[in-house]
């Protein structure tokens, strides 16, 4: 797939991983504490391929089919694949026969899809439950007050191994209104932890992307996903099918 403007990948990565280094230096934290997680949506294989050269070994997908189609193109490395974008229950097939991880269980039905299509399997698989942590009507996750009653149900399904939360910041670049969404995730984790109910280990926190990902950190971030600031500007979203099409 060829890129829009030319991106240097390994300078990019080698650069973001530096200001993750600074971020946890500031906040007093061990820089093995947080993964970054590269977000390689609607760009092709041959800069994924560079920056698996350059040492990363997961991916971070919004799109199963995309990312369904793109373990099949990499099938030749080890790399693993992320799901971090909403999922119909009607492509858990999909994402059951190829993920390693999913970020965005916000659903009693679609846990239950998913550890169906896993048991059939024979798979496990690493999910966190996605938290609306900004109240925005249009985002996807559920509210904070509901997360401790829905974790404490996901023990009926034992293909699934929760890990923790994932959420979406309010985006501003402001950090006084970015910051209270990486505040309640912490306070939704500390009552998870005490839960005596929920299911779960609780201890990832997927927060912070591209713009905000320093702040994510300070506030407590295991993961971080990062993708305009590794592989460029996003292209179009009919790019890469169109690329696939031709290739066809």
């Amino acid at each position: 797939m060829t890129e829009a403007t030319p991106v240097d990948v390994v300078a990019n990565l080698a650069l973001v991983r530096d200001r993750i280094a600074a971020a946890c230096e500031a906040a007093g934290r061990d820089r093995s504490e947080v993964r970054l997680l590269p977000v390689s949506k609607t760009h092709g294989q041959d800069v994924i391929r560079k920056a698996y050269a350059a040492g990363e070994r997961m991916f971070g997908e919004n799109r199963v089919q995309e990312a369904e189609s793109k373990s099949v193109e990499l099938a030749d490395t080890l790399i693993q694949w992320s799901v971090i974008g909403h999922l119909q229950t009607n492509k858990a097939k999909n994402l059951a026969k190829f993920a390693d991880e999913f970020q965005a269980l916000d659903s009693l039905r679609l846990a239950a899809e998913l550890d169906k299509r896993l048991q059939a399997a024979g798979r496990g698989l690493d999910v966190m439950i996605q938290v609306n942590s900004s109240g925005e009507p249009q985002k996807f996750g559920l509210p904070p007050e509901e997360v401790e009653d829905f974790a404490a149900q996901l023990g009926a399904y034992s293909s699934l191994r929760v890990k923790g939360l994932m959420t979406l910041a309010v985006f501003s670049s402001d950090p006084a209104e970015v910051g209270p969404c990486f505040e309640r995730m912490v306070e939704v984790q500390r009552r998870l932890r005490d839960s005596d109910r929920a299911v779960g280990t609780w201890d990832e926190l997927s927060m912070g992307m591209s713009g905000d990902f320093e702040l994510a950190i300070a506030h407590g971030s295991t993961c971080v996903r990062v993708g305009q600031a590794i592989f460029g500007a996003r292209l179009d979203p009919n790019a890469y099918w169109n690329t696939q099409a031709a290739r066809d």
